[in-house]
């Protein structure tokens, strides 16, 4: 690996052994093997390394799972009928990667009051709405390129909210994949 990529590994490191607040750029470094230098030289600040190394985690872990999420509604249901199948996966996503989505939140902060971050982000949200855009249409290739970008979008949107929601308020009731999908049901038949 460069040190581009070991600071993205230290700055993962760092902030799941000290939390988001006290990790400092030099124990990015040190976790990293390079100088403290290096985090400007590759990102321009510690707030810019860990809003990406934050996001490659994300993308790894729960991106990967909305991937699988989107396949287990499988090719052999209609796109209506592996909405409840594909939330009930989605809920086990975010069951599975608590501390990820703890720091992506606690992030998310930060990330507010930086354009330069917020840029940042709203490119990786693309590329994750392309991404399972694609996944989509490999399993229903049926669907034209902008129903399959509007059902992840909902999918992708209500996932926010439901890690927000199981962050803050653990214990609150959670809409499970027959819930979502009679409410979709309920919204075209009204």
């Amino acid at each position: 690996m460069g040190n581009r990529e070991d600071l993205l590994a230290g700055a993962r490191k760092a902030v799941l052994e000290r939390g988001l607040a006290k990790t400092t750029a030099r124990d990015i470094a040190g976790a990293a093997g390079v100088s403290l230098a290096a985090i400007g030289y590759h990102f321009g600040s510690k707030d810019r390394l860990v809003t990406e190394a934050i996001a490659e985690s994300i993308g790894s872990g729960v991106g990967d799972g909305m991937d699988a999420a989107i396949r287990t509604g499988g090719t052999d249901r209609s796109l209506r009928e592996s909405a409840a199948p594909t939330w009930d996966s989605l809920l086990e996503v975010v069951a599975n990667n608590h501390e990820t989505l703890l720091l992506s939140a606690e992030n998310g902060l930060l990330v507010a009051r930086s354009p330069e971050s917020q840029q940042y982000m709203a490119e990786a949200t693309e590329t994750a709405l392309h991404e399972l855009t694609q996944t989509l249409l490999e399993v229903h290739p049926e669907l034209p390129v902008e129903r399959a970008r509007a059902v992840v979008s909902l999918y992708f949107l209500l996932f926010q909210g439901l890690a927000m929601t199981k962050l803050i308020a653990p214990a609150a009731a959670t809409m499970d994949g027959e819930q979502l999908a009679l409410a979709v049901e309920t919204l075209r038949d009204m």
